[in-house]
């Protein structure tokens, strides 16, 4: 009876926990929020609530706070030779890959703030960001030339809208499920996690190549 019983209650961990994950049951939030404590900005290595935001918003930005620390600490100090060197015919440059995530941010941000459909924003919105987007052969001839505060002042530009856009909405709009979204049923607490990560990733490539700069 007790092995039973031992099943019965992990079922039902896993059923709650997968519900809770879709957004299908209410979690108390605030009272949760009440028995954590809040940080500020500065708090850079605290992952957790932030002062101004609802709790999961504050965490999720947390930890892109975080990262965006570590990758500028990965390119504060190269010239502009370094941010546009480029390894063969089909790598990106530091510089380009920096340029790319503020794109990125700024695309995800018409999506889930603006509510526009991936694609369909202006003309004048693709003429700025669609080549960073994409990188690629245009990226190698197009994005070169550039010091190190361009691309740091793109992604604070770029991540201030964010903030902003953030403080204006809550937790359950974090979770609200995009059931038609190419990689499946998602939700913008997913769709801006992929943009922390997405972060990451190339904060990797970038340190790859600065390790393999010409001396």
């Amino acid at each position: 009876m007790k092995h039973h019983s031992e099943n019965n209650n992990r079922r039902n961990f896993l059923k709650n926990s997968s519900l809770l994950t879709f957004g299908l049951v209410s979690f108390p939030l605030v009272g949760f929020a009440n028995e954590l404590p809040s940080q500020t900005e500065d708090d850079l290595y605290i992952i957790g609530p932030r002062d101004g935001y609802d709790p999961q918003v504050g965490t999720l930005l947390s930890t892109m706070n975080m990262m965006r620390a570590w990758v500028i600490d990965s390119v504060k100090d190269l010239t502009v030779e370094q941010l546009d060197f480029q390894i063969d015919k089909k790598s990106n440059s530091i510089g380009a890959m920096l340029l790319h995530l503020a794109a990125t941010e700024k695309y995800y941000q018409l999506h889930t703030f603006d509510d526009l459909e991936w694609g369909t924003w202006s003309e004048d919105i693709k003429a700025k960001w669609d080549v960073p987007s994409g990188m690629g052969k245009l990226g190698r001839e197009q994005i070169l030339g550039n010091d190190v505060g361009y691309y740091l002042n793109k992604l604070e530009e770029v991540r201030e809208v964010t903030k902003k856009e953030f403080a204006k909405r809550g937790d359950k709009w974090l979770m609200e499920i995009d059931r038609d979204w190419p990689w499946g049923p998602t939700n913008n607490y997913c769709k801006w996690f992929h943009v922390c990560e997405h972060e990451s990733n190339h904060r990797g490539q970038m340190k790859f190549i600065a390790q393999r700069l010409p001396a």
